[in-house]
């Protein structure tokens, strides 16, 4: 019998060592999820970065220096990430990112030929002519292309409440409005000309439709305006585009619109817009008083640049009191906003904090108004709305590309503790790396980007939804979305490396192979078996395309202009203009009061104007340090 016992002792030992090993090489349970792909890449070999593990320690890659200088930060409060690891002076950690591995994943990706670039710079082209020539052929001037029977849709008049079509569909030649800079950037001077004039002649919003005023203002102001710019800006950054006898036309239309939307402002408890509007009647009796933060916190840009260009500031100011109002109902405790919100109340009826849909693109507003205002509260909320997402949304490794446990990973969270709230992400937060870039935390940008490519690969599309810990999608359609291409461009803008050409090039032999149809291209229902919707949503051709023919056009004007020019959320181009820091005083509305007609009623003017405090200004004349770094950044200092 002491045989037998000394056999299970040592089993028993056996099996205690192997755990011992499991947990001591980060095999065992990490943060709580699992990394939704099966990396036959890690994050060393992706096909992706060609990163050598036992690289030179005196290299100044930003993994090494994180590792190496860990003991400094125990005890400040809050994790270390990515985006902390410059201060001790390197200037581009995250070029390490790209340095020769000398294996065959660094030898596939560290090199793009002219003539592919060439090649599929004109499979960009000819994407976009293709939608857009069928649109012109068989839809115009409906909202939208049907492009497998090839035919037009409007808005759902029989059924009001499909909101999926009748929130974007206004009855006003949507694809074309929104596609009006595209057409530029492509160089197409004479069928931008045509385009205009078609919107001019054809286009009116005294229409009785009830539309989303958020996908109003991002698709059809943002590109009125943007168009009316390009066509008056006296730098002219794509050669001589002015239109004879232009009379600021579209500047007018915008105007209009934006007067139509204005209703959407008045009789709310907090300042924040209901979400629908009737172009002609205002607010519906029956409209709900909820709005999601995104929608309601994402039309500074729009709203902000219309006022400066008419003298107005109408419509600025009631979009910054909007922002203002979500901003002032976020956690005490967390920092974070919810994704759903009672406009009379303040009460949050979504508690999920988020990057996706419901709340994206508030972020990246509240960074991109700063960038063209230069109001230094907007970059206040934005870098500590930044910092309590990266302590409460971000799991993960410290390290993006190093170290035990998962890669890093933004998930959704209750906004008042920072619990995890459920085990998807959705295709929308695939814009979180652009905004990253932007910010100049690319380190961070590189990582997250990776992870949503490598979704990519995985299905050569991304479903709606993925649940990282199933590894598997939630929801399957795929509408031609964006937001990874749009990351992908801004990436290769900040490392000119050639990975995200291939990235680019994938991404655009992806939708040619399983999106192309009879007339254009058309939504995947099915991301897996690839069956199809029938239909082609605007962003396709004022994003998608327009961001995947810039990447691979290195001499575009807009890479090459003096100028300096940003992209709306709905991929319109409008410059970083002087003219758009000048000082609009806040109570200059209040003293004069509303001289358009439907504005804001006395009642309601008067409420909010008894709010304002006499000193405040929209943009305040004296220079914040981080409005001198922005200034230097974009060449107006």
């Amino acid at each position: 019998m002491q045989w037998r016992s000394i056999v299970v002792g040592l089993l028993l030992l056996r099996l205690a060592f192997s755990f011992i090993l499991w947990l001591t090489f980060g095999l065992g349970p990490s943060w709580g999820f699992n990394f939704p792909i099966n990396f036959n890449f890690s994050l060393h070999k992706i096909e992706l970065f060609g990163e050598k593990v036992g690289a030179d320690p005196r290299s100044g890659a930003w993994l090494r220096h994180l590792a190496g200088h860990h003991h400094h930060h125990h005890g400040q409060g809050h994790p270390r990430t990515c985006s902390q690891t410059e201060e001790h002076g390197y200037k581009k950690p995250y070029l390490r990112f790209f340095e020769d591995g000398g294996d065959e994943y660094a030898k596939k990706y560290s090199f793009f030929p002219e003539k592919l670039k060439a090649e599929m710079r004109g499979m960009a082209r000819d994407m976009f002519y293709f939608g857009y020539e069928n649109y012109m052929k068989y839809a115009f001037p409906e909202d939208e292309l049907n492009p497998i029977d090839c035919q037009g849709r409007g808005p759902d008049v029989l059924n009001p409440s499909n909101i999926n079509i009748n929130d974007v569909l206004g009855n006003y030649s949507l694809t074309l409005i929104d596609t009006l800079d595209t057409l530029l950037v492509l160089g197409n001077v004479s069928e931008f000309h045509r385009a205009v004039k078609l919107v001019i002649d054809t286009v009116s919003f005294d229409k009785d439709s009830t539309v989303q005023v958020f996908e109003a203002n991002i698709r059809i102001l943002g590109s009125l305006i943007s168009a009316h710019i390009l066509l008056t800006d006296s730098k002219q950054p794509f050669g001589n585009v002015g239109l004879e006898d232009y009379d600021n036309e579209l500047l007018h239309l915008a105007h209009d619109l934006a007067v139509r939307l204005l209703p959407a402002f008045e009789n709310t408890g907090t300042g924040i817009p209901y979400p629908r509007v009737n172009l002609k009647s205002g607010v519906p009796p029956d409209t709900i008083n909820e709005t999601c933060t995104a929608g309601a916190g994402s039309l500074l840009v729009e709203f902000g640049i219309l006022s400066r260009l008419i003298g107005d500031s109408t419509f600025e100011w009631v979009a910054r009191r909007a922002v203002k109002a979500l901003w002032n109902l976020r956690s005490n405790e967390t920092g974070l906003l919810g994704n759903v919100v009672n406009i009379q109340t303040g009460q949050w009826v979504g508690k999920q904090s988020g990057l996706g849909a419901g709340m994206d693109s508030f972020y990246e507003y509240l960074l991109k108004s700063y960038i063209l205002f230069g109001e230094k509260e907007d970059y206040k909320m934005f870098k500590a709305a930044y910092e309590s997402i990266h302590n409460h949304l971000r799991r993960g490794r410290e390290a993006c590309n190093e170290g035990e446990g998962d890669p890093p990973l933004y998930v959704n969270v209750n906004m008042f503790n920072g619990q995890i709230m459920n085990t998807w992400i959705d295709s929308l937060q695939a814009f979180f790396p652009g905004l990253q870039v932007l910010n100049g935390d690319v380190e961070n940008a590189i990582c997250l980007h990776a992870f949503y490519y490598a979704i990519w690969k995985r299905f050569g599309a991304l479903p709606e939804r993925y649940n990282w810990q199933l590894q598997a999608p939630d929801v399957l359609f795929y509408p031609l979305r964006p937001e990874l291409v749009e990351s992908t461009y801004l990436l290769y803008q900040a490392t000119k490396n050639p990975f995200y050409l291939h990235v680019g090039m994938d991404i655009l032999q992806s939708i040619e192979k399983y999106t192309k149809v009879r007339c254009g291209y058309a939504t995947l229902h099915h991301v897996v078996d690839k069956s199809k919707e029938d239909r082609m949503e605007s962003f396709f051709l004022s994003e998608t395309c327009k961001y995947l023919y810039l990447l691979f056009d290195e001499d575009n004007p807009l890479h090459k202009s003096e100028s300096k020019y940003i992209f709306t959320t709905e991929g319109h181009v409008v410059p970083i203009d002087k003219r758009f820091r000048e000082n609009v005083p806040l109570k200059w509305i209040c003293e004069k009061g509303p001289h358009t007609a439907n504005r804001l009623s006395s009642n309601e003017l008067k409420r909010t104007c008894d709010r304002i405090p006499d000193e405040r200004r929209y943009a305040l004349p004296l220079k914040s340090v981080y409005m001198r770094q922005i200034d230097h950044m974009v060449g107006l200092s």
